[in-house]
């Protein structure tokens, strides 16, 4: 593959990945109180110190991957932060049929976002990015 396209596969890969933590952290930061109490509801203790820094990785490493700074270790704090999140907030075991449907989705959808996360470990920030490597 000619090395332009795979620069701007691995941006658009990084900015791709990016946009759903960017996204998601602005959303905790507007929705706040919201947030909280479906944090709580869903039997996580301290939501006062675990809200804060989940939006301080979903949007701090979103930025980090989208810029491609330090990419590998933001991809790997990522990585890590979607392990919990996807078993705690996306069981599709033992729930009410009508929603096992959305929440596999929604499992499988952080299991691929974990997918590539990984890829990014392995490969790097590519050409255009800060890191460039």
């Amino acid at each position: 593959m000619d090395r332009t396209y795979e620069s701007l596969a691995a941006f658009l890969g990084r900015i791709f990945l990016a946009l759903i933590f960017v996204v998601s952290g602005v959303g905790k930061i507007t929705g706040y109180a919201g947030t909280a109490s479906y944090m709580a509801s869903r039997g996580l203790p301290m939501v006062e110190v675990l809200l804060p820094l989940t939006i301080a990785v979903e949007l701090g490493g979103g930025l980090l991957l989208a810029l491609g700074w330090k990419t590998r270790w933001a991809a790997a704090a990522l990585f890590l932060f979607l392990v919990p999140t996807t078993l705690i907030f996306h069981q599709f075991w033992g729930i009410d049929p009508k929603l096992v449907q959305m929440q596999k989705i929604h499992f499988l959808k952080n299991v691929a976002i974990m997918g590539g996360m990984l890829m990014v470990i392995a490969i790097g920030a590519g050409a255009w990015s800060v890191d460039r490597k």
